[in-house]
């Protein structure tokens, strides 16, 4: 499997596109990162961000939603950026840091999730 951006919506509008995009797609789970300091503490953040997800839980409970860490994906991001020899001014943009942070969280996220598979598996020999 290989994780790519799709957008970048507002945080505003965040809840009815993705209802609009699940209308169009199959979606088995949303991974939203979970903003935490460098130190592990919550960032100021994750309170707006369980507000999301509880209006979600709520609304559309079928499709569930699972935090994943997000420390480090904006540094990530830009080194990724950088590699690709992307100009000053496209790294300044926002809106792409954010669309290659959510592509490094799901990577990380689908990653965690082959490595407890392959250690389950290894596990019931």
């Amino acid at each position: 499997m290989i994780a790519g951006g799709l957008a970048t919506v507002s945080t505003s509008q965040l809840f009815e596109w993705l209802r609009a995009y699940m209308a169009r797609e199959p979606v088995e789970r949303i991974v939203i990162g979970e903003p935490r300091q460098p130190n592990g503490e919550p960032s100021e953040n994750l309170q707006r961000v369980q507000q999301f997800v509880a209006r979600w839980r709520k609304a559309v409970p079928e499709v569930p939603i699972e935090f994943f860490d997000e420390r480090f994906t904006s540094v990530l991001a830009h080194q990724a950026m950088l590699a690709g020899g992307l100009k000053k001014k496209a790294r300044q943009d926002k809106a792409l840091v954010d669309e290659i942070s959510a592509t490094i969280i799901l990577e990380d996220y689908l990653r965690s999730k082959v490595k407890e598979k392959s250690e389950g598996f290894r596990g019931e020999r």
